[in-house]
């Protein structure tokens, strides 16, 4: 909604001799994006002044008035028709004026025993709690899609690279599992995280606590956080919460833009692993050819931008001193759009792995090239006895011989594979074919297709918890 300026004068202007300047007050207002923790706001105020009036600071009539204000004052939010002023600065004094207006005094008393500095830090604590939620949601949808194509392709053989250099055969199952993991880590960071931004700052007022006999346990409970922060000082300025939130949506995003660098990777038409539907996709606009994967790299960019925002608020703290600072009003953009960002990003890449179409037989050509059964041959020489190093030079000359060849090792005969080792019988052919490669991996988290499957059965386990 439109902000609009007002003569009311702040609530602070008792203090001063002149109007705030045009400029400094257009520079200072938070209320253009802060209104979004107003739902919360509202949350905190009720529980706030529920606790004031069971120790005795306010009346059961203001308790009451106020509730119902607020009450109103929710629906004029929820519908568009609240009218945020921004000579009112913040998301706080609208609505605590408009209470103000609705109810009259019983409106003033509600700020009694506390500040902006520990409302605001209880809302954003509040409204962060809610995000993370939703996110640990967001993030079991894209591991159930990750897990649903893992399991569709436990046996599909493809080139496990390294350097982007063939190096062995792994199953495309296994390498979406890679990114499983990487996102079951992430869970546990988010889960991990929440708690130490579910602690209530409420009560510890501007900086010091308050004269007041108040109940913050109390409000804690009622609000659902796990305790309070046992110093005021700590509890209104410090935004290490934020920035632990931020550093893990920064290495979600970070995970989520390397599997972007594969999937960019393998829909290229020199390569032709997979294709991407095409509602994830655009054209060029002047190349009828073309089709772009675009959502991937966005997300790449993207990844940037969630980057540079824990950075900012890295670089926000690091030089402040104890306690409140007014620097802490740039927390809430950054932390705001790393949300936005994140929550976008796992809505459409859970969405888009359904949409993904996996050409098995490119995958398995590109799986025969490179030489990607070297190491097995250099494993099968070490089980007949030969030192590691020693079979590890044999199989390089065997890989010079063939790439002379032009050919595979598979496609050397055994009097070829003998100039290298005497050590080699028939059985080695077994050996350097795609599905002995595999199937001799079968160890826990190894790429053998049954140590897949088993990794999904425990994946789906893991999600049960969630």
């Amino acid at each position: 909604m439109q902000q609009k300026s007002s003569a009311t004068g702040k609530a602070w202007s008792g203090r001063f001799s002149e109007p705030v300047a045009e400029l400094v007050k257009r520079y200072t207002a938070s209320v253009e994006f802060d209104q979004r923790l107003a739902e919360f706001d509202i949350q905190g105020s009720l529980a706030h002044a529920s606790m004031l009036e069971s120790c005795g600071i306010i009346a059961a009539a203001d308790l009451a008035s106020i509730r119902t204000g607020l009450a109103q004052i929710l629906d004029e939010i929820r519908v568009g028709q609240f009218e945020w002023l921004l000579d009112l600065e913040d998301v706080h004094l609208n609505i605590e004026k408009r209470l103000t207006a609705l109810v009259g005094e019983a409106g003033k008393r509600l700020h009694t025993a506390r500040s902006r500095n520990d409302q605001v830090a209880t809302d954003v604590r509040l409204w962060l709690r809610a995000s993370i939620d939703e996110l640990l949601v967001l993030i079991k949808g894209l591991q159930l899609a990750l897990l649903d194509l893992a399991e569709q392709h436990a046996d599909t053989v493809m080139p496990g690279f390294t350097h982007l250099q063939v190096a062995q055969p792994v199953t495309f199952g296994h390498h979406l599992m890679a990114y499983f993991e990487m996102l079951k880590r992430d869970t546990q960071r988010m889960r991990d995280c929440r708690t130490r931004v579910n602690r209530l700052p409420l009560g510890a007022a501007a900086l010091a606590g308050t004269s007041f006999p108040i109940d913050r346990e109390r409000v804690a409970r009622e609000l659902g956080f796990n305790g309070v922060c046992e110093n005021s000082l700590d509890a209104v300025s410090d935004r290490d919460f934020a920035i632990e939130f931020t550093a893990c949506a920064a290495l979600i995003m970070t995970h989520l833009s390397r599997l972007s660098e594969d999937l960019i990777l393998w829909m290229s038409p020199r390569i032709g692993f997979i294709d991407i539907a095409d509602r994830f996709c655009t054209g060029s606009s002047i190349m009828p050819q073309k089709k772009n994967p675009d959502v991937p790299e966005l997300v790449r960019g993207k990844t940037a931008r969630v980057t540079g925002h824990l950075m900012a608020l890295l670089t926000l703290m690091k030089s402040q001193p104890l306690a409140y600072n007014k620097d802490n009003q740039e927390d809430k953009e950054p932390l705001f759009d790393t949300v936005d960002t994140l929550t976008a990003t796992l809505r459409i890449y859970a969405d888009m792995m359904g949409g993904i179409t996996v050409k098995k037989d490119a995958m398995r050509q590109a799986a025969l090239q490179g030489y990607a059964t070297a190491t097995d041959l250099a494993d099968y020489l070490v089980k007949k006895g030969l030192p590691f190093r020693d079979a590890h030079e044999a199989v390089a000359l065997a890989v010079r011989h063939a790439e002379g060849k032009r050919c595979d090792l598979s496609e050397l005969s055994l009097n070829e594979l003998l100039e290298f080792s005497p050590l080699i019988a028939d059985d080695v052919f077994a050996v350097l074919t795609l599905e002995g490669s595999l199937n001799s991996r079968n160890h826990i988290g190894g790429t053998a297709p049954a140590q897949v499957r088993a990794a999904i059965q425990r994946g789906r386990k893991f999600i049960e918890t969630l």
